[in-house]
């Protein structure tokens, strides 16, 4: 078994993570989940990743890019992936989020 080609670090019910995560799944994609601390000064792992405490944040393993933020993160999967599925994105409004 392979690993997942993403990782995802996350909050427990935080709704721009949950959005992150209905765009992985639209378009199929495997990933792997990191709940991070709640704390955002305690967010040392997500940090060391992306350069910064703020979630949602991604490592797409296969393309080897990072990122941050809900909309940049949708915005990327959609159209590395979305395009390939013959997706044109979410149909959610551009409202960006990350906490």
């Amino acid at each position: 078994m392979t690993d997942p080609q993403i990782t995802l670090y996350r909050l427990q019910a935080c709704p721009y993570c949950e959005r992150v995560v209905r765009t992985l799944g639209e378009f199929g994609l495997e990933y792997r989940s990191r709940y991070v601390e709640p704390m955002h000064s305690e967010r040392n792992v997500v940090k060391r990743v992306s350069g910064a405490r703020s979630v949602p944040a991604i490592v797409d393993h296969e393309t080897g890019v990072t990122m941050s933020e809900s909309a940049n993160i949708v915005e990327y999967l959609t159209g590395t992936y979305g395009a390939a599925a013959g997706e044109t994105g979410t149909g959610e409004a551009a409202a960006d989020g990350g906490v």
